[in-house]
């Protein structure tokens, strides 16, 4: 109960919330004269929040919510209109609630920091990234395009090799890189699909445009996260979220278990489908669990599979030995089969590379299809498109010189204060160097890395990644970010409407890993 407000007006700067000022005014009815104060007191708190919208610029970038001059974008309005409503007080309070449901619902990430691993809480900015649908319909298109080339490429590498002989990749490129495994080779998986799930990252540049930066092949992670978001939003603002025509993320795990049973070298109505996880410490066992409870698949550690006699994979279970179907494997390639590759692997199953090269077993992504996770591959996707399909590539790369050529060595040398230079075959942020965030001693560094090993580098512009209004430090401030989407290929395509919205939750920064401080939002994909 609220004290009675005559002879407390003084006290309203203590409650700012919308429920309060709607007892205010149904209390005013009543009254001889209305509550003037406490009114003024109400819509100065409004109007604080509503200029800090209206001051909000990011200048030299394409901002997804407003315009340079200040406006919401058409898609954001409502969001906005929202947002600027609210006081800071119940800013705050939003900001609260989301934290304390992201610690309810347990979703944490760990970052591996000197020999120990952290538990963290989520990082999730409340205020969510808006797109257009009829924008996503065409980034949809060409990342289906991008992703079936990919997979015709890896096809093409592990049995005819077409594309090489034709000199549209030069060999020593592909066949020299670590992430080629010739014990691979002869090897076409159920539709001759190798990635079955891709996480593409995409950046928006100053022009508006989508541009992939890169596709993570071998063990893409981060869908949960995106599930995870919606949901948090959802409780958060209920009212917000029924008021838009948000598209739906959460039949990915149907999805998901549609796509992989696709792949049973058995025609049953519902193939035994198995998540693979190192374990608990890893960083993203969260998601594993995830996955396998939204799918009504068995989690599964290496030491709960073997390969039987027939060369069919089974698991241990209270009832006996159960054949497995398909395996959603979210180990890397070299820890999977210790007969195979790394013979001190305790992650992985003896003999499972024979039992799927005899198709006894589907794997998900198959082992060997990282030889396209490759930043220098990544320089030749266009050109994979156009070879296989004859088609032109629906979404844009973004610009890649490759430090094995002399000519982009050169040009990269001369020009690395202003470039990004990140390692062909690392992942999570680490190993980047971003050319004008960085001193003269790591240029100086990174120039005698290149020389050395020139073909384990490539270099890009430095983009002008696109901000979206975040919530930091109590005021609204411009962060940069990027988003990944997630691309389903097996008998049939799909992408996700949207993705994982990766956010730099610092001030000017461009990295949005959540290893290195970043955090996220959720996406919405709007209809109108």
């Amino acid at each position: 109960m609220h004290a009675p407000i005559a002879g407390y007006a003084g006290k309203i700067a203590l409650f700012t919330t919308h429920a309060l000022v709607c007892t205010v005014y149904q209390r005013d009815r009543y009254a001889p004269q209305p509550n003037r104060k406490v009114c003024i007191l109400t819509i100065t708190h409004d109007r604080i929040m509503k200029k800090k919208w209206e001051d909000y610029r990011a200048p030299g970038y394409f901002d997804e919510l407003i315009t340079e001059q200040g406006n919401p974008r058409i898609a954001a309005r409502k969001l906005v209109n929202h947002f600027s409503k609210l006081s800071d007080a119940e800013m705050s309070e939003f900001f609260a609630a989301a934290e304390l449901a992201i610690r309810e619902m347990g979703i944490s990430f760990t970052v591996y920091s000197e020999g120990s691993n952290i538990d963290r809480s989520w990082p999730m900015d409340i205020i969510p990234r808006i797109i257009r649908a009829s924008d996503w319909r065409r980034v949809s298109a060409g990342l289906i395009q991008r992703s079936k080339a990919l997979n015709a490429f890896i096809n093409d590498i592990y049995n005819r090799q077409k594309i090489l002989a034709d000199g549209v990749i030069p060999a020593e490129i592909v066949l020299d890189s670590g992430n080629y495994r010739p014990e691979c080779a002869g090897v076409s998986p159920k539709h001759n699909v190798w990635a079955h799930i891709c996480g593409t990252d995409l950046v928006r540049d100053s022009d508006g445009q989508f541009y992939v930066l890169e596709d993570n092949l071998r063990v893409p992670s981060g869908v949960s996260y995106m599930l995870e978001n919606r949901v948090v939003t959802k409780r958060v603002l209920p009212e917000l979220f029924e008021d838009c025509s948000v598209q739906p993320v959460s039949d990915y795990p149907l999805r998901l278990f549609k796509m992989l049973s696709s792949l049973s070298p058995r025609a049953r109505k519902r193939p035994c489908v198995v998540v693979l996880t190192p374990g608990i410490y890893n960083s993203a066992y969260f998601e594993h669990a995830f996955l396998a409870q939204g799918m009504g698949a068995a989690l599964v550690e290496g030491n709960d599979l073997f390969v039987g006699d027939d060369e069919c994979v089974y698991m241990h279970t209270v009832a006996g030995p159960e054949r497995v179907d398909v395996i959603y494997r979210r180990i890397d390639d070299d820890f999977i089969d210790p007969e195979v590759f790394r013979p001190d692997s305790a992650l992985g199953i003896p003999g499972i590379m024979r039992s799927w090269k005899k198709g006894k077993v589907a794997i998900a992504n198959a082992p060997g299809c990282g030889v396209a996770d490759d930043k220098v591959i990544y320089a030749y996707v266009h050109k994979m498109i156009r070879y296989y399909f004859n088609e032109e590539p629906l979404t844009r790369s973004v610009k890649t010189y490759l430090c094995h050529d002399a000519g982009d060595r050169d040009y990269v040398l001369e020009n690395i204060a202003e470039l990004v230079v990140k390692p062909a075959n690392e992942s999570g942020g680490y190993g980047i160097m971003v050319g004008p965030h960085s001193s003269k001693a790591k240029h100086k560094e990174f120039a005698r890395l290149i020389e050395e090993n020139p073909r384990n580098y490539i270099a890009q512009p430095t983009v002008a990644l696109s901000t979206a209004p975040t919530y930091c430090d109590g005021e609204i401030q411009p962060r940069h970010l990027d988003l990944r989407p997630f691309i389903l290929q097996g008998a049939d395509s799909w992408v996700t409407p949207g993705g994982l919205t990766r956010v730099a939750m610092r001030k000017g920064s461009l990295v949005v890993n959540s290893s290195q401080g970043g955090g996220s939002k959720d996406t919405w994909i709007l209809e109108r």
